[in-house]
This record gives structure tokens, sequence and C-alpha cells, in this order.
């Protein structure tokens, strides 16, 4: 078995979805192996909250325990926490078996929500696997 590690860096621009205060944001990573019959699902982890942050900065890092890097993908959604139900922020998805992961690691820069009258927001994480 290998290991992968996220770690959460921080989130920039993120949009604020509520109407009354800020967002309240976190992180849900979700890993699952995509095969061609059958997903198999290998866990979700979820980050701290962030009060009223739109910038958040987390340092945090995850844990993964996976045969092979094959067909794996990440699912990453930044959610509100929320009074009732969470509501999603941003979402991506990392097709890991095509970044050449080592124990070195690789610093991901990637979109999680499209701001039509501000930046973007992004994700950034380092990512490394170790057999």
């Amino acid at each position: 078995m290998g290991i992968l590690t996220v770690h959460l860096d921080r989130i920039t621009n993120l949009a604020d979805e509520d109407h009354i205060g800020n967002s309240d944001p976190y992180v849900k990573f979700e890993l699952e192996q995509d095969n061609l019959f059958v997903d198999k699902d290998f866990g979700e982890m979820v980050s701290t909250k962030k009060k009223d942050e739109q910038n958040p900065v987390y340092g945090e890092d995850f844990h993964f325990n996976i045969p092979t890097l094959n067909n794996m993908e990440l699912t990453v959604k930044v959610m509100d926490d929320d009074v009732g139900f969470d509501e999603k922020l941003g979402k991506c998805k990392i097709k890991l078996e095509d970044l050449g992961l080592s124990e070195e690691p690789m610093e991901i820069e990637k979109k999680v929500d499209n701001n039509v009258f501000s930046p973007d927001a992004y994700i950034y994480l380092k990512i490394s696997y170790s057999e």
C-alpha cells in the first residue's frame, strides 16, 4: 500500500455566497478509483472550517492509504458551513495518475470557481505519493 499525502495550503478569491455575513469555507476531499464498471471509494476527509474568510489559509495535511495511483481521482469540494445545509462554493477533480507523483511534493493550482464579477477562485495544494 502507498500513501497519498495532500497538503491543503490555501484558497483565493472565494465568492461570498452568504447574504448575511461572510462564507465559512471548508474543503472536502473524496478519493476514488475510476474503474470501467465499478468505482472503488477510498474515503473522504474534511478540513477545518474558516469563519468569515474569502481567502482562507489552512496548512493542513491529509493522508490516504491506496494500493496504486492507477485510475485514481481526487475530487476537491469547497463548501460553505451554513445552518441547515452546507452550500458548495467550488469544485475540481484531479486525475492523480497523470501527474507523475513521487515522494517530492508537487505544487498544484486548480480553479475551483469561475467568478463573473471578480477574479476566479483557486485552490493551492501540494500532493505527494510514497510506496
